[in-house]
């Protein structure tokens, strides 16, 4: 623990990445083999579930510490995050408990951090307090994380191959095959999952279900005209779901995730299609749910009552059936295709999806003209565009389709590992985002180096659009005067709160609204100040739809804000009325 604590601290002291290289290979030089398998997990995204409510090590750390209860929520409220809070208050170690030989990264997980889960609360928290008496200030903040499960690092997954790579002196690519799944809960760490990881090139293949690492798109900022002929490039329809691959070897399927978790479970219809693929095929693409008998997807938010279920019923499986829309082939016939070009590969992978087209029509055609055609395994249709402008117009028919943009895929381009151009280039041409002017009416503190600043805001839409200026200063002053809100059914004017967003600004932006946030607090509730209104905001999100659990009836998805609108009064800010247009009935 404490080696690794020290790396966790190297790591987050910097933002230089060639030291946080030099970090990493240090601690992969000295480290055994079952703590170099745990450190890999913890810092590629693996993290044990949460095994002791952060709510009651408060309450020990607060009785360790000797501080009454208001004077810890004021150090957190300066401090930003709870675990840093809890280390910086706790006394200090008892130092002849911390002597050598300090436990390992593996022996912490395996023999203390894990087994709590069994225990009682009490005794929890005595094995957790006891710990806290031997440990230094960083190996207490990094243990908090851990049992709080809250642990994470600024550290990528392309720095850990690459800081692999240095020690092991293997090539990258392949180390990024081989920590596909690392951070799977299901896939214990151990020293001989390590030695397998780091064994030479030519010493066995990988696990039969073993995904491949994900190709990433960059964001098109530029006009498309830039990128030469339309010709070059293959054009697909951006969809609003869940990259997946699917693996289809020795007669069984499994689903990944982007995010490396396996899904396979959550979406039967999907495997039992995929089992009529051949042995050794791969396919990337994304889940959607798809109704019978519609043209278009339906909303994210439908898929997301797939995501977390486990176990899925029929009425489940008839409400929100998934379908899996292949738009590329990694492995045809158990052989790795990606150094193929991509027009290659888009060959193999409508052969290899013919059987799952209709009767009589190519896979291309069949895809773009039957795609109510109520099969879980679908071909992405390649759009034809002669010049870029015809692209252009077309795009303009994404959103109504539910489409979030265009792909653009060099015909050339081989299937790279991460966001990197070196073997080709993914573009994502995205529509531009929807938009809203917004009242700041809450707000609350960031974390980490933001904890002393308001940067997390609450924004909120007029319930109807103001009768006049006059009607909507009337507003405001009783807000100011902390009225309390009409009741919505009334039809009286008010605020409704829609979003909360916390990016899209610059430090000094983020500075000079904490002034104002400071100026016009009325009340604060907890680490949250309600605030009298005076600022208008553009706030940026890519898909709005209806949310019983809002008080406006509606929720947004990735809001961020575009800017400050100093220019636009509050009594023209947006209404219900704007958001609920913007639905689009969908």
């Amino acid at each position: 623990m404490r080696d690794f604590a020290a790396l966790y601290e190297d790591l987050d002291a910097s933002t230089a990445q060639n030291d946080k290289l030099d970090a990493l290979v240090r601690y992969f030089e000295r480290a055994s083999d079952d703590d170099a398998a745990w450190a890999v997990t913890l810092l590629a995204g693996g993290k044990p579930r949460q095994v002791v409510p952060m709510a009651v090590l408060r309450v020990a750390a607060c009785r360790m510490a000797g501080v009454d209860d208001w004077l810890f929520e004021a150090c957190y409220q300066a401090v930003g995050d709870l675990a840093e809070t809890i280390a910086h208050l706790l006394p200090a170690p008892d130092v002849h408990v911390a002597e050598p030989p300090a436990p390992g990264l593996a022996h912490w997980m395996t023999e203390r951090l894990l087994p709590l889960r069994g225990l009682s609360q009490p005794e929890q928290l005595q094995r957790v307090q006891a710990w806290w008496r031997e440990l230094g200030s960083t190996e207490r903040f990094v243990l908090i994380k851990m049992v709080g499960g809250g642990f994470r690092v600024g550290v990528g997954r392309l720095m850990i191959q690459r800081a692999l790579a240095r020690h092991t002196g293997l090539d990258a690519q392949l180390l990024a095959q081989r920590l596909v799944g690392w951070a799977d809960a299901r896939a214990m760490p151990s020293a001989a999952r390590w030695q397998a990881l780091v064994a030479s090139a030519d010493s066995g293949e990988a696990p039969v279900g073993q995904p491949y690492p994900f190709f990433l798109a960059h964001a098109l900022q530029a006009e498309p005209q830039t990128l030469g002929p339309v010709q070059d490039w293959i054009l697909e329809w951006k969809y609003d779901g869940i990259r997946a691959q699917v693996v289809k070897r020795s007669g069984q399927v499994w689903i990944w995730s982007r995010g490396e978790e396996l899904v396979t479970e959550r979406f039967p219809e999907v495997v039992a299609a995929a089992a009529r693929l051949p042995d050794g095929t791969v396919l990337d693409g994304e889940l959607l749910v798809w109704l019978p008998g519609i043209d278009v997807p339906a909303p994210f938010k439908q898929l997301q009552t797939r995501i977390n279920r486990k176990t899925v019923g029929k009425k489940l499986l008839a409400d929100a059936p998934v379908v899996f829309m292949a738009y590329d082939l990694l492995e045809s016939g158990a052989v790795d295709v990606r150094h193929q070009a991509q027009q290659v590969r888009r060959g193999l992978l409508e052969t290899v999806l013919a059987p799952f087209l209709a009767v009589g029509a190519t896979p291309a055609l069949q895809a773009a003209l039957h795609p109510t055609v109520p099969a879980p395994l679908r071909l992405s249709p390649v759009l034809a565009c002669e010049h870029w402008d015809d692209a252009i117009t077309l795009r303009q028919q994404a959103r109504p389709r539910g489409f979030e943009g265009f792909m653009l895929k060099s015909t050339q381009a081989r299937y790279g590992s991460g966001r990197t151009k070196s073997e080709g280039t993914w573009w994502k041409w995205k529509l531009e985002p929807y938009t809203a002017d917004a009242v700041l009416v809450y707000a609350q503190a960031g974390h980490g180096r933001r904890a002393s600043v308001y940067t997390d805001y609450t924004f909120a839409v007029w319930s109807r659009a103001p009768a006049s200026a006059d009607e909507a200063q009337a507003v405001l002053d009783a807000i100011a005067r902390r009225e309390p809100a009409p009741r919505l059914d009334s039809g009286a004017l008010q605020l409704l709160p829609f979003a909360k967003a916390y990016s899209g600004l610059s430090d000094e932006e983020f500075k000079a609204v904490d002034k104002v946030v400071r100026a016009t607090t009325l009340e604060k509730f907890g680490p949250v100040r309600s605030l009298r209104p005076t600022l208008v905001f553009e706030i940026g999100f890519e898909g709005i739809g209806a949310s019983p659990r809002h008080k406006s009836g509606l929720a947004v998805r990735f809001p961020r804000m575009l800017r400050i609108r100093h220019d636009k009064p509050l009594h023209e800010a947006d209404s219900l009325a704007t958001l609920m247009r913007l639905t689009g009935g969908r």
